[in-house]
């Protein structure tokens, strides 16, 4: 960082390095960094939504959308907004898969999306995705 960099962000970037490590290290399930993001209504309206899925589970693009107050036919207009998600992992847009769990477009791409749902507990079957047993 500069080293006119304020107090206030060094300690924002210190707490997001925390969280994700912790994430990383599977002790960590939700964040609390504080987000402001910036888009459009609609995308902000999605993203809100997205950080709703919680860990380990995962949700389609209709369920999304319907999340957000919208229809299940929003789902591509939801799929763009997920798409434009500017803090992955943070708000989990690799928790939406396609209809019936397939794995979908990540703008991380397929094998990072892949290995953030594993870490959450996922696992590769016959037809694809399972999500981890509910505790």
């Amino acid at each position: 960082m500069q080293a006119d960099t304020p107090d206030r962000v060094k300690e924002l970037f210190q707490q997001t390095q925390e969280e994700l490590d912790a994430y990383f290290r599977s002790e960590r399930r939700s964040f609390t960094v504080p987000l402001h993001v910036e888009g459009t209504e609609f995308q902000k309206k999605i993203w809100r939504a997205l950080l709703d899925i919680p860990y380990g589970e995962s949700a389609s693009y209709g369920d999304v959308a319907r999340a957000a107050g919208l229809t299940p036919q929003h789902g591509r207009p939801t799929g763009m907004a997920v798409g434009r998600n500017p803090i992955s992992i943070i708000i989990p847009c690799h928790r939406v898969l396609g209809g019936g769990g397939v794995l979908t477009g990540y703008t991380g791409g397929l094998d990072r999306k892949l290995m953030l749902l594993q870490l959450e507990g996922f696992t590769m079957g016959k037809g694809g995705l399972n999500q981890p047993p509910r505790p």
